[in-house]
């Protein structure tokens, strides 16, 4: 059986964007099964965790002996097991695999700066100084984004773990208004998280916060 670790409460402004969300979705494309191990600040810092993850971060990822950290790791090693999520073909996994690196190599980097200064440290002077520049990057990104797609339905001929990826980083933005300002990537995210497999997964993912806080 897999199991996912992931933590059992974060703040509202972290809930639906925790990395688990990504193993989740990918998982219910997979049509795989799974169960999820909530864990806490004190668990991050145990020994048996740490050997999971040394960074004491989620999610983590274990099958059969296996454990996995990273969510984009952990998305492509499900995408093996998945024609939804990679496409069997060389051409197109590598395509989907480019996808998946660029939305965290290329898209999350400037995303995440943004969405930092603006949830942690927005009143602190230097974050006032960096964010016009922060902003600024992130709109070129998205702008470039847009173009690519066009009146694509997705980053290539059909949905892959490159989409999921890129949907999650782009939904680190939800707190702005810059992606609805960019029509064609705001009709994008509605696309991607529209499907089944999401919903299923942003259900359960948000299930524990809710029992949490009833």
């Amino acid at each position: 059986m897999i199991t996912v670790h992931t933590f059992g409460w974060v703040p509202p402004f972290a809930q639906g964007l925790v990395r688990d969300m990504r193993v989740r979705w990918a998982l219910e494309e997979a049509g795989l099964a799974y169960k999820v191990r909530l864990i806490d600040a004190e668990t991050q810092q145990a020994p048996d965790y740490r050997a999971l993850q040394p960074f004491g971060q989620a999610p983590v990822y274990e099958e059969d002996g296996l454990s996995l950290f990273e969510s984009g790791a952990i998305v492509l090693h499900i995408g093996e097991k998945s024609e939804v999520l990679l496409p069997r073909d060389q051409e197109g996994r590598a395509r989907a695999v480019t996808w998946l690196l660029c939305a965290l190599n290329t898209m999350e980097i400037v995303i995440q700066e943004l969405a930092e200064i603006d949830l942690f440290t927005p009143d602190e002077d230097w974050a006032k100084e960096r964010r016009p520049l922060a902003e600024a990057m992130v709109r070129k990104r998205l702008s470039e984004l847009a173009a690519w797609l066009g009146d694509r339905e997705y980053l290539e001929d059909r949905f892959t773990a490159g989409d999921l990826m890129m949907t999650t980083v782009l939904q680190i933005l939800r707190h702005t208004d810059l992606v609805e300002n960019e029509p064609v990537l705001a009709a994008y995210v509605r696309r991607c998280t529209a499907r089944p497999a999401y919903q299923r997964a942003y259900e359960a993912h948000m299930a524990a916060f809710r029992k949490k806080a009833s």
